[in-house]
């Protein structure tokens, strides 16, 4: 494929990812057809094509026979988990309470994944949430990122309240993969005192690496989960 080529889809899929990203084009909406992307930009239909399947495994759109590319809701999601009750019902009240600000602070030694040199050059911005679905304590969230990388984001800043969508939104940076490790632990006296369990209650314990587009930036997290009533999947955004 022609360089100029290779460049011209880049164009295009950064430029309607950019407008996914920041509403411009909602979802459940459609967009322009390929004809006008072909006006617009200058190019073929096979550019534009590539650059919509891009943006298709990526997870921004979906092809729809006769009507064209629609923008995908990223769906509910938990924080950095998706919910689903036993129960199989979706239709969760869930909200986020933020228990500890953003602040910057040393890095913490129970940060389950090693640091980058970088990082440990460089101080990291702490912040803690607890997850509800429908007024009940499900998930205590520890976060973590390197000041280096990014600045400290105030919760009130959050777009509807998720980093992540502050992230994708306002910084336009988009996680890109995960690791993770798993483990059954008993509940501390202070986890078990804000998930409202009794001390020693086995819970779900998850450390996460999030990888992203942004270089040098990592996402850490450390939940601690009560899975009594609801399962907890890794769909991440959907």
């Amino acid at each position: 494929m022609p360089v100029n080529k290779i460049k011209k889809y880049h164009q295009i899929q950064e430029y309607i990812k950019k407008r996914i990203q920041t509403q411009k084009y909602p979802p459940d909406s459609y967009l322009p057809s390929e004809s006008d992307f072909c006006v617009q930009f200058g190019t073929t239909r096979t550019t534009v094509r590539k650059a919509l399947d891009e943006l298709l495994k990526e997870g921004f759109i979906v092809k729809e026979h006769g009507r064209g590319s629609k923008v995908v809701e990223r769906g509910k999601y938990l924080g950095l988990l998706s919910i689903k009750g036993f129960s199989g019902s979706t239709d969760y009240k869930v909200r986020t309470k933020v228990t500890v600000e953003p602040k910057i602070v040393e890095w913490d030694p129970v940060i389950g994944f090693p640091l980058s040199e970088d990082e440990k050059s460089s101080k990291c911005v702490y912040f803690q949430r607890v997850r509800y679905i429908d007024d009940q304590p499900v998930v205590l969230e520890n976060n973590w990122y390197a000041l280096n990388a990014l600045e400290p984001i105030r919760s009130e800043e959050f777009v509807e309240g998720s980093f992540f969508k502050t992230l994708s939104q306002e910084y336009l940076i988009e996680i890109m993969g995960a690791e993770q490790e798993l483990r059954s632990v008993p509940a501390s006296r202070d986890i078990a005192e804000k998930l409202g369990i009794t001390f020693g209650t086995p819970i779900l314990h998850i450390s996460i690496r999030f990888r992203t587009s942004w270089p040098n930036l990592n996402l850490y997290g450390d939940l601690y989960c009560n899975t009594t009533e609801y399962a907890i999947r890794n769909s991440y955004f959907l």
